[in-house]
């Protein structure tokens, strides 16, 4: 059995794509997930299952579509590579309500920085899935535009260290 944490783009941010995290639960229960656990209700989901990760973020997929009539993306970690994803943070020092991990499906492209635009005091990083940025004065007021995140999810650290914990209760 592998614990996973399933991370939904745009689900109840500014407005867009509401979805109560008990029907998050119900969907993740009826593809015969296990053990699963939402936090706050910004689309962070954690549970078991004996799938791959592959099958797990498409069985969401397709169950979401069904559910808000359009594709909502759905990023999809193992409680070990969450864990890595902690241990490999280029900006440990930094606030992690500043700091965020931008989850993308495959790794970022090699050029992804160097196609940054807005960037003002902002700290990138490419990490294996993942685009660590450091926003000091805050990512509210933040022009910065990643084309290689675009459909990628953030989280900040502190959010990201929760959910590592709680996979790693299951396992």
């Amino acid at each position: 059995m592998h614990s996973y944490i399933a991370l939904l783009r745009a689900v109840n941010v500014g407005g867009t794509g509401k979805l109560p995290m008990s029907d998050l639960q119900a969907m993740c229960r009826e593809a015969d997930f296990t053990n699963v656990k939402t936090y706050i209700a910004s689309g962070n989901v954690v549970f078991q299952s004996a799938a791959t990760a592959k099958f797990v973020k498409g069985e969401l997929e397709s169950r979401l579509l069904v559910f808000a009539g359009k594709p909502i993306a759905v990023a999809v970690r193992t409680a070990t590579e969450m864990a890595a994803v902690i241990a490999s943070n280029p900006f440990p020092t930094a606030a992690p309500d500043r700091t965020v991990a931008i989850f993308l499906d495959e790794a970022p492209p090699p050029d992804a920085l160097a196609n940054a635009t807005g960037v003002r005091d902002e700290e990138m990083h490419l990490g294996v899935r993942e685009i660590y940025i450091h926003y000091p004065a805050g990512i509210g007021t933040s022009k910065l535009k990643l084309p290689a995140t675009r459909n990628g999810t953030a989280r900040n650290i502190n959010t990201i260290k929760r959910l590592a914990e709680m996979a790693a209760e299951l396992c």
